[in-house]
């Protein structure tokens, strides 16, 4: 009689030989196969008759598997059903323009037939289907493999609520626009006094004049009488008047700094200033260290002991002393990390002896990285390319709704951040938004959360801050704030949650 390993592995390979994707039909696969599958954590039941692929790695009832393949269920459940015979909504299609990167709590959808369906989705998410093939949208596109609105249509049926619910995503989308024409297009094609109004009123109120001048011009001398009526409510411009976004998530990155910043510093006590006497600051760095290394590692899942980071400061540990010490991911780790602190430490040096943080933190930082695991390259556990640099592949955070940028968006983004660091005059601010937006762009594969933390106490000795450690006994609030400040957009947690650990 076959083991239960032997069958999971006949049902292993039955899914390897149907699996295209991440996405898989029940009839892929027998119900023997799937029920085997599901009980180990291969498959994960979305709707009936719908699977995503997963691995038992990533399956701890948390919702990662799922926001890792959301779009992708989305396109190929939408293509199944409806072919191209389907658009997302206005309000859903301008926030994949804008590069939105929290997964919809509700995604609508427009389609030519079928009527309408809501379809309850994991994790309190859902889809809602409706008909309407009389006024399904002539402008599309295809976007990674999803229909939606092309932008100026999608600006032009926006719903008044979307640019009073996300602001910041529908001033980014106007001022994606390059030229008038396109919206002009649009509104007297379809005649829609109500949506130029609209529009003529929001660039009113970001100070495009000539933007909202034509518009109401155009439509005039089209018969239309057109009212400027501004649909923001009490919003602050993300942006600076006039300017033009060549990309949403260099653009988003901008916005958040923007937007954030006086939250920090509400929460955050003044700088003190460089200490006087730079060797007793690095001294009290040195005596933090024990105490640091234990705390961000085991935040980040690693199972240390103050004794193996004493031994491995000490030099005692010896890789080639047994095997089991060879195959000690966790003493690798804590190897990197002593490797990357020494570097951490004369990064600050340099910034005390009067050097520019964000020119040094822009360098050095990637220098952290490759101390932090080149242990575990020589031990053969990574490739030597994993040394290269930013990821170049998608990478998603357990248990949060955020979706780190997509790669290729990552080196604009990382200039755009270091950027933000050099004009911020407030060492606390680029000490919790420089750790903030690094942890947000995601820009490694792994260890962004212990270079975060790296980048958040350079940039807190810039100003004097002591260093500050992070503590394990409080990782749910912390995590609780980031999750607050990328998914929610508020930052006061995060920025009250440090000043705390830092005194």
């Amino acid at each position: 009689m076959a083991t239960p390993s032997e069958k999971l592995a006949v049902s292993l390979v039955a899914l390897h030989r149907v699996q295209t994707g991440s996405v898989l039909r029940s009839s892929a696969l027998s119900r023997v196969h799937r029920e085997r599958l599901i009980q180990n954590d291969f498959l994960m039941e979305v709707v009936k008759g719908w699977y995503v692929v997963t691995r038992p790695a990533l399956k701890d009832g948390g919702s990662m598997p799922w926001l890792a393949s959301y779009w992708t269920f989305i396109s190929v459940y939408l293509s199944d059903r409806y072919g191209d015979d389907y658009c997302l909504s206005s309000d859903s299609s301008l926030h994949l323009h804008t590069g939105a990167t929290v997964v919809p709590r509700q995604l609508v959808v427009i389609s030519k037939s079928k009527g309408t369906q809501r379809l309850g989705l994991p994790f309190d998410t859902s889809m809602l289907i409706y008909q309407d093939s009389k006024n399904f949208p002539a402008g599309r596109i295809n976007k990674d493999g999803l229909w939606i609105m092309n932008l100026p249509t999608a600006l032009c049926r926006a719903t008044p609520s979307f640019f009073r619910l996300s602001p910041t995503d529908a001033e980014l989308a106007l001022r994606m626009v390059r030229d008038s024409s396109d919206l002009l297009r649009v509104l007297l094609e379809s005649g829609s006094v109500a949506a130029a109004g609209r529009l003529a009123g929001a660039y009113g109120f970001l100070g495009e004049k000539q933007m909202a001048e034509r518009i109401v011009r155009e439509m005039t001398a089209a018969g239309y009488a057109v009212k400027p009526a501004n649909p923001f409510e009490n919003a602050a411009l993300a942006l600076s008047g006039g300017a033009r976004v060549l990309s949403p998530y260099v653009a988003r990155i901008e916005t958040l700094w923007k937007s954030m910043r006086n939250e920090v510093v509400d929460e955050f006590p003044p700088p003190p200033g460089l200490p006087g006497v730079h060797n007793g600051y690095l001294q009290r760095i040195d005596e933090i260290y024990l105490n640091d290394a234990y705390n961000s590692l085991s935040i980040e899942g690693y199972q240390v002991t103050p004794e193996l980071i004493e031994q491995i400061r000490d030099g005692r540990w010896n890789p080639d002393a047994g095997e089991s010490d060879r195959q000690q991911r966790n003493a690798l780790a804590a190897k990197g990390y002593n490797l990357a602190f020494m570097a951490v430490k004369e990064s600050i040096r340099k910034i005390l002896k009067g050097g520019r943080p964000a020119d040094i933190v822009a360098v050095d930082h990637r220098d952290w990285y490759t101390r932090m695991f080149a242990p575990s390259v020589q031990a053969g556990i990574l490739k030597p390319a994993d040394l290269a640099g930013y990821r170049n592949q998608p990478v998603y955070i357990k248990g949060s709704q955020h979706v780190p940028l997509p790669h290729p968006a990552v080196v604009d983004c990382m200039e755009a951040l270091f950027r933000l660091i050099a004009e911020e005059p407030h060492a606390g601010v680029r000490a919790v938004l420089g750790h903030f937006i690094f942890v947000f762009i995601h820009p490694y594969m792994d260890g962004n959360g212990r270079i975060g933390r790296f980048l958040m106490n350079t940039m807190l000795a810039s100003g004097g801050y002591q260093w500050t450690v992070i503590r394990l006994v409080r990782r749910s609030q912390y995590m609780e704030a980031l999750e607050e400040a990328s998914a929610g957009g508020r930052i006061a947690a995060l920025a009250r949650f440090i000043r705390e650990e830092m005194s």
